[in-house]
């Protein structure tokens, strides 16, 4: 058995070991980290297909990027407001979003503006290529659905 060691352009430690087939009857050939733990330390742990590949993203990813959309009178984000009613894959198309939300009254003047940040700030995320919204008025939106923090934000009590 030959053992090779070295560091690859990171700087990280490399075993590379290779059987000898005529010692050991088989003709392996490896490459690990030599700080890697052992196969059965990782027994557990889940693998994808591609390691390389990010987890997609998560409804709590979704929200965290429709927080970033303010509506431009109330300062307050529209998650917190409650115009957001549900965010969920869409059944009908691959990397797209279908979002269900509201605003604070059907003649909010910047509605469409608050639409289209939604949709760019949900489009940004890297496995979202499309997000669909729905815009809905039932049932309408009161100041019960706020978070507390945005009540804080806006003075009610």
């Amino acid at each position: 058995m030959t053992d090779n060691r070295s560091a690859d352009a990171a700087g990280h430690s490399t075993e590379s070991v290779s059987a000898d087939p005529v010692s050991s009857g088989a003709s392996a050939s490896e490459s690990v980290p030599a700080d890697s733990p052992a196969p059965e330390e990782n027994a557990g742990a889940e693998h994808s297909a591609d390691a390389g590949t990010p987890p997609p993203t998560t409804e709590e990813d979704w929200l965290n990027a429709l927080r970033q959309v303010v509506d431009p009178e109330l300062m307050v984000n529209i998650v917190d407001l409650g115009l957001v009613y549900s965010v969920a894959p869409d059944e009908e198309e691959d990397h797209a979003l279908a979002v269900e939300m509201t605003l604070t009254s059907p003649a909010c003047p910047a509605g469409p503006q608050i639409i289209q940040q939604a949709k760019m700030a949900l489009e940004r995320l890297r496995d979202v290529n499309v997000a669909k919204i729905t815009l809905t008025m039932t049932p309408p939106w009161t100041p019960e659905r706020m978070t507390d923090e945005a009540r804080d934000q806006l003075g009610i009590f």
